[in-house]
């Protein structure tokens, strides 16, 4: 292969940063890793993204005692991915929260995501052998629902399809704070492995609706200011429109799959090369992409063996 497979090459640790964003707000950061959310209510803490293992769990909690011995009540799923929710088990909540959409991932897809994250993010996943299993809600929801920790409002909305068909902000009405999961990255290359690109637009106009003050993307640092949470969101739209055009424009012109991947990189690689993981993403993107415009709108499972099929194709010299 002319290159590592996906992450498998990425074995530096990253810098952790955990910063406040609002009275009750938080966001565990690392250099363009998969980042996790905090709130802080009055009685209890909400965990948004859990990390990949109960070890790397570990680390969002050494942060999260430094300004709360709170109990960790909720992990709110904000999609499902392996590299963001087999960690769950790590904070023992009292309930695990995600979309009924996404907990339908889990049915669908779960036990192969696992095994193809695994495989391609070898540095996240720290003592994957203390993994209990998959990560299965103990509550799910269709729209939206609130909670209240004490006083705080916490709305859980299942945004509308983008990065996955379940993706699911939380939302702090007060302090104009959101979590927006992988719907929104900054510095980092959105993965569309799994996403409905033709959808993704419109949710991330809701995200915009909000007038928030401050986000936490899914990868990249917290945004803080309309004018910062506003650059995120354009520049994940961005990406995605500019990759979708140029895929699209392949698959109609009857292009192959290799060829349409050729072209998008040559496209993209200007702007976006020097985004976290733009390497790694862009042989899913691509596929999904291609999928998307001959009309698959269901994505295709991606299983560890498919993964590494999908690399060898679109990844060789011609």
């Amino acid at each position: 292969m002319a290159k590592a497979f996906a992450s498998q090459a990425d074995m530096t640790d990253k810098k952790i940063t955990f910063s406040r964003l609002s009275e009750h707000a938080y966001a565990f950061t690392a250099e363009g890793d998969p980042n996790t959310g905090i709130v802080i209510g009055d009685d209890s803490v909400m965990v948004i993204d859990a990390q990949a293992t109960p070890k790397m769990a570990e680390q969002v909690i050494e942060r999260i005692r430094t300004v709360t011995d709170k109990p960790i009540k909720y992990v709110v799923l904000s999609h499902y991915h392996a590299v963001r929710v087999l960690g769950a088990s790590g904070y023992s909540p009292e309930h695990i929260i995600c979309s009924e959409a996404t907990r339908d991932m889990i049915v669908e897809r779960g036990a192969q995501d696992y095994k193809s994250e695994l495989q391609r993010f070898p540095r996240l996943f720290q003592a994957a052998e203390t993994i209990p299993g998959l990560t299965w809600p103990t509550i799910t929801f269709s729209d939206r629902m609130t909670l209240w920790l004490g006083k705080l409002q916490v709305d859980i909305i299942h945004a509308g399809r983008g990065h996955t068909k379940g993706d699911t902000i939380v939302w702090l009405p007060e302090e104009r704070t959101l979590f927006s999961g992988d719907l929104v990255e900054y510095g980092a290359t959105p993965y569309c492995g799994d996403a409905h690109y033709k959808d993704w637009p419109a949710t991330l106009q809701k995200l915009r609706d909000l007038k928030a003050e401050a986000l936490v993307p899914g990868r990249g640092d917290a945004l803080i200011g309309e004018g910062a949470v506003e650059e995120g969101i354009a520049g994940t739209q961005a990406f995605l429109s500019d990759l979708y055009k140029v895929v699209e424009k392949s698959a109609e012109a009857g292009d192959s799959l290799k060829v349409a991947y050729d072209k998008a990189m040559a496209a993209l690689q200007p702007r976006y090369g020097n985004w976290v993981i733009f390497e790694h993403c862009m042989p899913f993107d691509v596929s999904r992409a291609y999928d998307e415009a001959k009309g698959l709108d269901h994505p295709r499972i991606w299983t560890a063996e498919r993964d590494i099929e999908m690399w060898a194709a679109l990844e060789k010299a011609e």
